[in-house]
């Protein structure tokens, strides 16, 4: 078995940061993918960090993927953008789109951005954080190539379709919540293949429609949504948010990123407002402080350290 060895979180971004270098992207572009993917393994995301590094550079080696900067703005007001990624790098891009959604927001209270033509853009949470530090409160959804059926059926048609919220808190304290709408994501059972591991009862269906532990199956057959048709209805929501409104790819026509010959051509959706809409900034941070801390307060069920 091989041994696991220790990196420098640092010098592995500045390894990440010279790899996209040498594969065409320019210095701010290469450092805010590396950023990116290297936060993404911290946070303990390890399917969206630099797993992802080999297959983005080959995107970009087979020109499946844009690497000339820089994104195109097709419509906007005071309050809303309609954004062309031109198929960049989709980290590139919703970073990009979540700055033009917080600087409207800034403005005007409320801002709504949507994006097309982009590609998988890693780790939500980074992007909602960033309109938390800035004293916004935010929401954002992105689509997916299709890995998971509708829910009573057993082939693939929607992605893993993601959401992330962010409402900002005292001295960087911040609520994040990032999740996919399927049980787990995709990148999950590559890696448990990868790992040589199998996972549990419960997270995908084979081709067949049959529970499984085997993630050979699993990436053969379909990801479950969580909840059900709870699930469902939220993967949903997200494919109509970040595909059909956006007029980006939906479902099915979404390329995977396997695929070195399709673009893949997915959206994303944000909607960012300031925290200080109604009360003032200070008041509202303190109520979010006073229920957090009642929350972690309730008495805990067995077996449990603590309530995050």
């Amino acid at each position: 078995m091989e041994q696991s060895k220790l990196i420098n979180h640092k010098d592995l971004q500045t390894f990440v940061r010279l790899v996209f270098k040498k594969a065409g992207l320019d210095e701010e572009g290469s450092n805010i993918v590396a950023r990116h993917l290297v936060l993404a393994n911290l946070r303990g995301i390890d399917s969206h960090g630099v797993t992802r590094v080999k297959n983005y550079v080959e995107r970009i080696e087979n020109e499946i993927v844009n690497k000339t900067p820089g994104i195109e703005i097709i419509k906007e007001t005071a309050s809303f953008a309609h954004i062309d990624g031109r198929n960049q790098l989709g980290i590139l891009s919703a970073t990009e789109a979540m700055k033009i959604a917080v600087d409207k927001a800034i403005n005007t209270g409320i801002a709504v951005v949507g994006v097309k033509n982009s590609n998988h853009c890693g780790m939500l949470a980074d992007y909602t954080n960033y309109a938390a530090e800035n004293d916004c409160i935010s929401f954002m959804t992105t689509n997916a190539p299709p890995n998971m059926a509708p829910w009573g059926g057993k082939e693939r048609y929607l992605g893993t379709n993601p959401l992330s919220y962010g409402v900002p808190g005292y001295n960087n304290e911040h609520i994040i919540f990032d999740m996919a709408t399927s049980v787990v994501a995709r990148g999950k059972i590559k890696l448990a293949i990868k790992n040589n591991e199998g996972i549990p009862i419960g997270w995908a269906i084979t081709k067949d429609g049959e529970q499984t532990d085997d993630p050979e199956e699993a990436m053969d057959g379909t990801v479950l949504p969580v909840g059900g048709p709870k699930g469902y209805g939220l993967a949903f929501l997200v494919e109509v948010l970040s595909g059909i409104f956006t007029g980006a790819n939906f479902g099915p026509y979404i390329g995977r990123p396997e695929d070195l010959s399709t673009k893949q051509s997915i959206g994303h959706f944000l909607f960012v407002m300031k925290a200080d809409l109604f009360d003032e900034i200070s008041v509202f941070k303190n109520r979010l402080m006073s229920i957090g801390q009642e929350m972690k307060n309730v008495p805990l069920a067995r077996g449990v350290k603590e309530i995050y």
